[in-house]
């Protein structure tokens, strides 16, 4: 997919910094770069391995019946 881009010039500098630092070929592969990145840390959490983990851990755990709604408002108040 080709796509014709208006980069404001902080953001291009910023894109030669990284192509530079990772020794990339072209801004496109900065851009895929910095993407690539965002989606690992700030999208998707429930794919990366330590939420699998700490699910996994909680699964050991033993849950509180409550009787009723109230009785779980009365439980969270107290904490």
């Amino acid at each position: 997919m080709k796509a014709l881009l208006d980069i404001p010039q902080e953001v291009n500098q910023t894109l030669n910094i990284i192509k530079a630092q990772h020794n990339l070929k072209n801004k496109v592969e900065a851009i895929s770069l910095v993407v690539n990145t965002y989606k690992e840390q700030f999208m998707e959490p429930e794919l990366r391995p330590e939420f699998v983990k700490k699910i996994l851990k909680s699964d050991n755990k033993k849950g509180v019946r409550f009787k009723s709604i109230e009785e779980l408002r009365k439980r969270i108040e107290q904490e």
